[in-house]
């Protein structure tokens, strides 16, 4: 009796999986596994490294480095950054073209530029920084003296999208001519200005 409940785990695993007398078990890797809830790639791999290694096999490892398939090489780098510096007129765009067209490698737009980009090469464009005024530079001073034209767009459930051009007077801010259409088109505009007259 004491026997029978001193070893009560291993007593259930026979019962469960049918072992012998001897304790020789008959359970195959894959449902041992499936037991066990270990992947049979993790199992196979460590296996496989115990195999080869012994015990030092198995201790834990940091995780591998992989090599992206879709990494720029160091040269090809090089040669963006060597072409860039003899060309330093050239937008990204156009050195995509250059080292496509005279060194026989593709490599896209965005490729070049984030390049560059990391190696501080980009230039910004020179902007024209344009503030807004308080008021108008040249105004009107009387009525018909300037018009302006505009387009505003509406969706309308179940219909579409329709279009308002618009016609309006600089001076008193009247809207001189309207017109709704289902284009944005410039003969909508010349319609709309046509209205006017």
């Amino acid at each position: 009796m004491e026997e029978e409940n001193s070893y009560p785990r291993q007593r259930i695993w026979e019962q469960k999986f049918g072992g012998d007398e001897g304790g020789s078990f008959q359970l195959g890797v894959k449902r041992t596994l499936e037991e066990l809830d270990v992947p049979r790639s993790s199992f196979y791999r460590s296996y496989r490294r115990y195999r080869e290694e012994g015990y030092d096999g198995l201790a834990n490892r940091p995780p591998n480095c992989r090599r992206f398939w879709n990494k720029i090489p160091d040269c090809e780098k090089q040669r963006v950054i060597d072409v860039a510096l003899a060309k330093p007129e050239l937008t990204p765009r156009e050195l995509a073209w250059e080292i496509t067209d005279s060194h026989g490698a593709f490599i896209s737009e965005s490729s070049v530029y984030r390049i560059l980009r990391d190696y501080d090469l980009v230039t910004s464009p020179a902007y024209i920084v344009l503030s807004a005024s308080d008021e108008f530079k040249h105004k009107t001073s009387r009525v018909n003296q300037l018009w302006q034209t505009d387009f505003t767009y509406f969706k309308i459930i179940g219909w579409g999208w329709y279009y308002l051009s618009t016609v309006l007077d600089d001076f008193s801010r009247y809207i001189i001519a309207w017109l709704l259409t289902k284009t944005m088109a410039a003969d909508d505009v010349k319609n709309t200005l046509e209205g006017v007259c």
